[in-house]
């Protein structure tokens, strides 16, 4: 079962909550903006219910698709860069496949 509390980022916009037999609700449709770009989160239901071809959940789909899409161009963003490099810290939780200059173990 879907519910609260999911453990996701608070969204910029809310804009679906389902509402699922017993009372349980969850966040289904949220949209961030991240630099310049866009996230769309959206669970409308369960893949082994026909829920994906109803004509208003693909066009939630296809509405979605057109807001994240990029717009202008790409802000100066360094790409693949070192750990040692990055602009926040980051830090291994646990084990790696990589050493400390992206190579496999």
């Amino acid at each position: 079962m879907y519910g609260e509390p999911f453990t996701i980022p608070e969204p910029d916009e809310l804009v679906f909550i389902s509402w699922f037999e017993g009372g349980d609700v969850m966040r289904s449709g949220c949209c961030w903006t991240r630099g310049a770009g866009r996230v769309f989160y959206f669970s409308p239901g369960h893949e082994t219910y026909p829920i994906y071809h109803q004509p208003e959940i693909q066009r939630v789909i296809r509405n979605a698709v057109h807001w994240v899409r990029p717009r202008g161009t790409a802000p100066n963003v360094p790409r693949n860069v070192t750990v040692d490099e990055a602009h926040e810290k980051i830090s291994t939780p646990g084990a790696t496949l990589h050493n400390a200059h992206g190579k496999l173990r």
